[in-house]
């Protein structure tokens, strides 16, 4: 049984880890796409400020536009300055925050354990009944959620038209590589929607 207890935790790490992918979200104003859909050449807004030095920093803002840049760029959109008169404006904003995940598990899978169980040992005890039948135990697990907004803005009218939104938990101890992977996938699923359309939303 304490077997079994010491790897549940585990197995539910594992069952979340596999279902922690990105999760995208993407709105835009629907008198704009027209508009949108002509947009060739887009410039960067400045660096966006804020209070959390592990989103708002220049190695994240780097991180950040490489993946925006290849994947605008890959699809035939072309970068400018902000004076040689571009279509759209980007800019992104980010944010981690710190989440809890409660579980509650039966303790019994229909598995025999037990202080007298053995590989040789009867499944069934002595009344007829599987050893180790248990009540349930809860499980609480403390994970950070990493959230990145792209904005696309039109630059002719300076007004909002496309957002995009990617959540996805963010593992302790994160590489470099697999933080760049991260954001490169949740960019690449938010502008597979851009520009809009019924097929995209």
């Amino acid at each position: 049984m304490r077997l079994l207890y010491r790897m549940t935790p585990v197995l539910l790490g594992l069952a979340l880890a596999a279902c922690s992918g990105v999760q995208v979200n993407t709105n835009y104003d629907p008198t704009a796409v027209e508009r949108i859909e002509r947009f060739q050449r887009y410039a960067w807004l400045p660096q966006p400020q804020g209070k959390d030095s592990r989103v708002y920093n220049d190695i994240t803002d780097v991180r950040v536009r490489m993946a925006v840049d290849k994947e605008l760029q890959s699809r035939g959109y072309q970068r400018v300055e902000m004076s040689d008169d571009p279509d759209f404006l980007v800019g992104w904003q980010g944010a981690i925050n710190t989440k809890l995940s409660i579980d509650t598990v039966d303790s019994f899978y229909g598995y025999p354990w037990g202080p007298y169980w053995s590989p040789w040992s009867s499944f069934y005890g002595p009344y007829g009944y599987p050893y180790g039948v248990g009540g349930p135990r809860t499980y609480v697990r403390e994970y950070e959620v990493g959230t990145l907004i792209l904005d696309g803005v039109d630059a002719r009218e300076q007004r909002l038209v496309w957002r995009g939104t990617a959540q996805a938990e963010l593992h302790r101890n994160l590489s470099p590589e697999a933080f760049q992977k991260k954001i490169d996938e949740a960019v690449h699923k938010l502008l597979s929607r851009f520009p809009p359309s019924p097929e995209k939303r």
